[in-house]
């Protein structure tokens, strides 16, 4: 059964990266939702609400994709609940609004999710978008703590995309893996400092998983590509 994916999705600056990395996550079999999470129904209708996120599809490249307008206190938890509501496992988010080009920054729903959340987070750099989705992805590189998962989960990405698994970053690094800490409890994520280091210096999309809990991938069909 395919690993469900959520991509948070609002619109602003950066978000076209995360709609860009969910499309790898598709290439790689995954089976992706987008999301927009409001705070209340009176600032944005349910009509603006959709007609963003059909912009979001057509970036997507797949006018199909099951989209969703979620109304919640705050935008992680409106994805957490979404996701338990849809069974997926992996919430994908672009990085901050001010990061630069290339570079990875944790957004302020990402952090939260990432500091005790049970649901895989993957980030996208800064102007991910930019690439050539027809590139060869490189390297998944996966950092591994015992059997957190990140190991099996690289392995899997790359068999799906037609990659080689490294077990360190380098500037041929298409993908970066990384377990929770082993003090996690089991089905959490929470990163050691070095774990934190590594994604303040990537140059490339970061995924984080829950402890001792590893994704499946798969060989699927690439979505369309918008033109």
């Amino acid at each position: 059964m395919a690993t469900k994916i959520i991509v948070s999705y609002d619109g602003t600056a950066n978000e076209a990266d995360a709609i860009a990395l969910g499309g790898l996550f598709a290439r790689a079999g995954a089976e992706v939702a987008l999301a927009y999470v409001r705070h209340n129904e009176e600032t944005v209708s349910d009509t603006e609400a959709k007609e963003l996120l059909a912009r979001g599809a057509a970036l997507f490249g797949d006018p199909s994709v099951p989209t969703f307008v979620v109304t919640g206190p705050s935008t992680p938890e409106g994805l957490a609940a979404l996701a338990t509501d849809r069974g997926a496992e992996l919430i994908v988010f672009c990085s901050d609004s001010h990061t630069a080009k290339g570079h990875v920054g944790v957004g302020n729903s990402a952090q939260r999710l990432i500091e005790g959340g049970s649901f895989g987070v993957a980030i996208a750099p800064a102007a991910f978008a930019e690439r050539d989705p027809s590139q060869p992805l490189g390297t998944v590189v996966a950092v591994s703590d015992g059997d957190g998962g990140a190991r099996t989960t690289a392995e899997s990405l790359a068999k799906a995309l037609g990659a080689t698994v490294a077990p360190v970053v380098n500037d041929d690094a298409g993908l970066l893996v990384l377990d929770s800490r082993a003090e996690a409890e089991a089905g959490r994520v929470s990163i050691s400092s070095s774990a934190g280091y590594l994604i303040d210096v990537a140059r490339c999309p970061v995924l984080v998983l829950p402890r001792s809990h590893p994704l499946a991938f798969g060989s699927s069909p690439a979505p369309a590509q918008a033109a």
